[in-house]
């Protein structure tokens, strides 16, 4: 479950690459026959991304968002949890509660 103290660790097993402020996440497969999806995170998505560290909790990434977006803490809880929640169903990243 998702909630402010949770961090947040980016899975090993999915390769991200920074391409004119977007990133794409492919996941590692040994043969190509198994490769479902290859993703790719919006600018705001890339910055979130980049803030997993495995450390940082929801609740700090919350506030980075605030610094960085003129947004209401409504659409920040919106919208980073819409992004979590595909991040965690996607396997691109596992939970760690504090």
């Amino acid at each position: 479950m998702l909630n402010d103290k949770t961090a947040l660790k980016k899975n090993k097993q999915i390769v991200a690459r920074l391409i004119d402020e977007e990133t794409v996440l492919l996941p590692l497969y040994k043969s190509s026959d198994k490769l479902d999806y290859i993703y790719t995170l919006n600018k705001p998505a890339s910055m979130v991304w980049g803030w997993i560290d495995g450390k940082r909790t929801i609740s700090d990434i919350k506030k980075l968002i605030a610094k960085e977006f003129d947004a209401t803490q409504k659409e920040i809880d919106k919208e980073l949890g819409a992004l979590l929640k595909e991040l965690k169903e996607i396997n691109a990243v596992t939970l760690k509660s504090k």
